[in-house]
């Protein structure tokens, strides 16, 4: 068997990671910890990918729900995967039902399945292709998910070994893994940890090391090769907002929401309201630029955009503009070059509006539209390519060098037959008001399927996305033409 071929399964066999340094007595624990982790995937030291997991309880066991993407490239193998799956157990861990998505150097496959009467029921969609399945077993079976705290829910005495049932989704078989406590560690981080081994791959060492509250740390493959650890998501916040507005494959599945119902004819669309659910109340609800937003209960915001936001959108609070005239990091529109390139394009035009959208036209033609960041207005102007962040940043520094206020904001906008992914855009204030402004698409005002969520260009601007990405779920209420 070539041992890379399992290597993202690998990454994602995490639970329960506690990002807190305090050690705890190492003993039988009752139950799991109930909460959010985050994991960072590397190879060779190098970032790849990132995963999340959460865990909560239910009356007769617990709902564990994981998603993450990976790109890994190890000798001559590459992968490419984005993963969503759901599992749940009783409380003694053991496998109730699970439903998995996952995306595989871009093949699809939706597989779930149920625990009934000493076997696994399973319903499969491979490339459009539905299969059943039935795996019979004796005793309990486990998700890959539990493997980690498996052993703390025992007995955590050095040298002990469990034999159990794992079921495996990718492969669609159920194995039987060796789970061994070696004994009292260090994690790499220098946290006092417990250090887990399984055989879930052949001739090569799943090292782990978890708190003494069940919480991966820690795990490792080949001796480091790959490494899943966890950490902060304000540390994996900026890396993973600007994966998903890039709108990369590996970040596409993961990011991409949609909504129900469908929207129809986007190119006539005036106005749209939206639900949106599971979203995260420690995030601000922006106003302006075409849009309303009001919360209606916990967990849930609506957003009125286009003519039915005008609808209940007076002129614009006169605060200071200064700030959205100023050159800034990476929008340098005080270069010679942009300075030179807003005059060429202003001549002749003294109306705010009709050179706006000059400015939009101009680099809309000018950039070629790349997955990858451009960079700086000024590099971007020189290599004339980009993506959406490298359009709003140049165009920023453009209107800004021809005296319009501008601000460069991120969100979501509507791909037709696809759904929401994240994107980045700008807005100028024109006349008495915030305009959205699209220098991707060459919209203004940028179409009604623009939500914005976020203001600013800076990495910790976009570090607040890892509240909401991967989790929310939006429902059409209203779509005007």
């Amino acid at each position: 068997m070539n041992i890379c071929f399992r290597l993202f399964t690998v990454c994602l066999l995490v639970l329960c990671s506690n990002l807190s340094v305090l050690a705890a007595p190492f003993g039988k624990i009752d139950v799991p910890q109930l909460s959010e982790r985050w994991f960072g995937i590397y190879v060779n030291s190098e970032r790849v990918g990132f995963y999340r997991q959460r865990i909560d309880k239910l009356d007769d066991g617990y709902r564990i729900e994981g998603s993450g993407s990976v790109r890994m490239k190890v000798m001559s193998f590459s992968k490419e995967a984005s993963m969503r799956e759901s599992y749940l157990v009783s409380k003694n861990l053991s496998l109730r039902s699970f439903d998995v998505e996952q995306s595989v150097n871009g093949s699809l496959s939706h597989v779930s399945g149920k625990v009934s009467a000493g076997a696994l029921h399973i319903k499969s969609e491979v490339r459009g292709k539905f299969t059943d399945k039935t795996l019979k077993f004796k005793g309990e079976i486990y998700p890959g998910p539990v493997l980690n705290l498996y052993p703390l829910m025992r007995t955590v005495a050095a040298g002990s070994s469990y034999k159990i049932q794992a079921f495996d989704p990718e492969e669609i078989k159920i194995k039987e893994i060796q789970i061994t406590v070696i004994g009292e560690d260090t994690s790499t981080d220098g946290t006092h940890s417990l250090k887990l081994r399984n055989n879930l791959y052949p001739f090569v060492n799943n090292d782990i090391w978890v708190d003494g509250l069940g919480n991966t740390l820690e795990e490792s493959v080949r001796e480091g090769l790959v490494l899943t650890r966890a950490e902060q998501p304000k540390d994996l916040g900026a890396f993973i907002g600007n994966w998903a507005l890039a709108k990369k494959d590996l970040i596409y599945d993961f990011s991409l929401v949609r909504a129900m119902p469908p929207i129809k004819n986007q190119g006539k669309l005036t106005g749209l309201s939206v639900e949106i659910s599971e979203w995260n109340n420690d995030l601000p609800l922006l106003q302006e630029g075409g849009q309303l937003a009001e919360k209606r209960d916990q967990g849930h915001v609506i957003f009125k955009t286009g003519s039915l936001a005008y609808m209940g959108q007076g002129p614009a609070a006169q605060g200071p503009l200064d700030a959205h005239l100023k050159p800034a990091d990476k929008i340098e529109s005080d270069a010679p070059e942009i300075i030179a390139q807003a005059k060429a394009l202003g001549t002749g035009i003294n109306n705010q509006q009709e050179l706006a959208r000059i400015l939009v036209s101009w680099t809309a033609d000018w950039l070629k539209d790349t997955i990858d960041d451009g960079g700086s207005s000024v590099e971007s102007f020189k290599s004339k390519t980009g993506n959406c962040q490298t359009h709003a940043r140049l165009y920023t520094a453009l209107a800004r060098s021809a005296g319009i206020p501008t601000r460069f904001v991120s969100g979501l906008v509507h791909l037709e037959g696809k759904g929401f992914l994240y994107h980045s855009w700008a807005e100028s204030f024109l006349g008495d008001r915030w305009v959205s402004v699209d220098p991707t698409y060459n919209q203004l005002p940028a179409d009604p399927t623009h939500i914005k969520l976020l203001e600013g260009h800076l990495p910790e601007n976009m570090a607040p996305i890892i509240a909401i990405i991967g989790r929310i779920k939006m429902t059409i209420l209203e779509a005007t033409y």
